[in-house]
């Protein structure tokens, strides 16, 4: 989920709620079993869908571990809608893909309001087509919210005391937490958990709305351990940045609207021109930086940058240095052929990708391999 990363001091909220999504990758039991004995986290919010036909591959595994793990267990939905009929739409597409992928009933399936069709739109109209999604996800049994960044929030849109799952970076203690008056502020989009790779986004939860309705088993073992893990999070947290770097991506993309092209890779950066919708752009890097990815393209003279999206958005996730390696499935493989091709058994390799080996596997699947 996005927003501009700034740094963070010494002294850490609270690591109450994670989020995770295709970006991260599998997420195994003994990762969110960690998260809740040594940080303290409470729940996790796993990313759904998006639009009217993204359904993240991973959700089904990431609401089977977070349970098993015993925490509370939610979902997000990250809108495209620009009309109320979008909204509905996409609402039904996320409650019959969270149904499908086991989110229980009572959970909550948020909408994540932070995409460019929602900035192209008045407040009165995301305040309509917010209200439509949430009155439609109802109907599937899930507690609807809003999450979106704290330059929109009363914005870009409503956000009503005691509602809301609201983004404000940096974090930076003053006396009190901040949105105090919402369910949830999330803090930081670059924590780190001990055995997991890459970068979380963590929230403190100022209510019960997202650890309510479930049964949950959350007892950190260690208090002392939760509350040195917190504060060693937010002094060794940094602007993901830092450590990005540029990887190989040959791709062309079609603008769906206007976007700005930049001179480097940052929101700060002087504007080139303005590519319209329609527009096809070719890339030969690519880079999540500053709470979004980008991607370089060349021009006869240097390089133009503009952003996909948000560090979360479903395009491919570019992952510095990752730990672990992924295959695509392509036409005719099974467990078997994947797992000799790579020295793994086919029982090994199905539990690492939290299957079994009479899952079925799909031409496009991702399958971690190492």
């Amino acid at each position: 989920m996005a927003a501009l990363f700034l740094g963070m001091n010494a002294s850490a909220a609270r690591m109450d709620m994670v989020d995770v999504s295709n970006n991260n990758g599998y997420m195994s039991t003994a990762e969110y079993t960690s998260m809740r004995n040594e940080f303290g986290v409470k729940a996790v919010t796993v990313k759904i869908s998006e639009g009217s036909t993204y359904k993240d591959p991973y959700a089904a595994s990431n609401i089977a571990n977070v349970q098993a793990a015993g925490l509370y267990i939610n979902g997000y939905h990250f809108a495209r809608y620009a009309t109320k009929a979008q909204a509905i739409a996409e609402a039904d597409f996320a409650g019959q893909t969270a149904k499908a992928a086991g989110l229980p009933v009572g959970a909550v399936l948020a909408t994540d309001v932070e995409s460019q069709e929602a900035n192209n739109q008045s407040k009165a109209t995301n305040d309509r087509n917010n209200a439509a999604f949430m009155k439609e996800i109802q109907k599937f049994g899930y507690r609807a919210d809003i999450y979106t960044s704290g330059s929109w929030a009363n914005n870009k849109m409503t956000i009503k005391g005691k509602t809301g799952w609201i983004a404000g970076y940096p974090f930076v203690p003053a006396g009190k937490q901040w949105y105090t008056n919402n369910n949830a502020w999330q803090w930081s989009g670059s924590a780190h958990f001990r055995i997991s790779y890459g970068d979380f986004d963590v929230s403190q939860l100022y209510t019960d709305y997202y650890t309510a309705g479930q049964k949950s088993t959350v007892k950190p073992i260690n208090k002392d351990a939760v509350k040195a893990n917190n504060q060693g999070a937010s002094k060794n947290t940094s602007n993901p940045s830092t450590s990005a770097k540029w990887v190989k991506e040959s791709k062309t993309y079609t603008l769906k609207t206007a976007v700005k092209l930049r001179t480097g890779a940052s929101t700060s950066s002087n504007v080139i021109t303005t590519l319209p919708a329609g527009s096809t752009v070719k890339t030969d890097r690519a880079i999540i930086q500053g709470g979004y990815r980008w991607v370089r393209q060349p021009r006869s003279i240097g390089y133009g940058y503009l952003a996909t999206g948000p560090a979360t958005n479903s395009l491919e996730y570019v992952k510095a240095g990752a730990s672990h390696t992924y295959y695509t499935v392509v036409s005719g493989d099974s467990w078997w052929s994947i797992a000799q091709r790579n020295g793994l058994s086919m029982y090994t390799l199905a539990s690492q990708n939290g299957k079994s080996i009479y899952s079925e596997i799909y031409p496009g699947n991702q399958l971690q391999i190492k």
